[in-house]
């Protein structure tokens, strides 16, 4: 099985990332880094990442500052991020 390269997806990932939900889902996302950044918890560069304490999927906040922390990207990335069935 060889690995997709280059420009294979860029037509899907264009058309997904271009979709209304999504383009929502990712202002809002940018919108609570801003946030994080401006009370100074965030910066550019420092591998830190804004995370949802409760799971999205499971009816968490996207900018609810009662739903989101800063955690090391590893952490954030390593994390179960679909609900079990």
């Amino acid at each position: 099985m060889t690995a997709k390269k280059g420009n294979e997806y860029t037509a899907y990932d264009k058309k997904h990332q271009a979709e209304p939900d999504e383009v929502a889902k990712r202002v809002a996302r940018n919108r609570a880094r801003r946030e994080m950044m401006r009370e100074g918890k965030v910066h550019k560069g420092d591998g830190m990442e804004v995370d949802h304490k409760q799971q999205l999927a499971l009816g968490g906040s996207y900018t609810a500052k009662s739903n989101l922390q800063v955690v090391p990207a590893a952490v954030n990335r390593s994390k179960n991020k679909r609900p079990s069935k």
